[in-house]
């Protein structure tokens, strides 16, 4: 009987955007539940030691994290598995360092660092429109945002431009 969600993950089974090497051990870093799903994600331990190289071992990259210095999409994150995906914020406060997830032309995840101006914001994917209680209208973005109260011209398979800060809405890029 299985009870609970899963918790290891072999590394030949990992996705193979995550660019690990078969040889360097039997398992890999699971993601936590979070917004972004196992397959379109990245752990933050795998993007502090295998893409910054700013650890060296796993003990490390959780001592980097333990110490509060990662933020997501202008969150602290200790957890070390945390998925980040695509289009996220990660900015590091001591080296004064922001970065964006993007993928590169083969689907892999490429770091791409930005100025801090380019990183109180983010584009959102927008899922689906919902109305919530008491005729509240709802939009949900791919990176399982609800924002309450839209622009009422956006519709699904928009981008939204989002303050990080504030989680408001601020442009709007139409599909059509």
């Amino acid at each position: 009987m299985a009870r609970g969600p899963k918790r290891h993950l072999k590394r030949l089974a990992a996705p193979k955007h995550w660019m690990l090497d078969k040889l360097g051990g039997v398992f890999a870093p699971r993601s936590v539940s979070g917004p972004h799903k196992l397959r379109e994600s990245l752990p933050l331990i795998l993007f502090l030691r295998n893409r910054l190289k700013y650890a060296l071992t796993y003990t490390e990259a959780r001592k980097i994290c333990m110490q509060r210095l990662i933020k997501v999409d202008g969150k602290v994150r200790t957890e070390m598995r945390f998925p980040a995906g695509f289009m996220d914020v990660i900015s590091i406060e001591k080296t004064n360092e922001t970065f964006r997830l993007l993928y590169d032309v083969k689907g892999r995840f490429t770091v791409h660092r930005i100025t801090k101006e380019e990183g109180q914001f983010k584009l959102c994917k927008v899922k689906e429109i919902k109305v919530a209680r008491k005729g509240v209208p709802s939009i949900l973005t791919h990176d399982a945002r609800t924002i309450r109260y839209p622009d009422p011209h956006i519709r699904a398979d928009d981008t939204v431009v989002v303050d990080i800060e504030s989680g408001k809405i601020t442009d709007l890029e139409t599909s059509a």
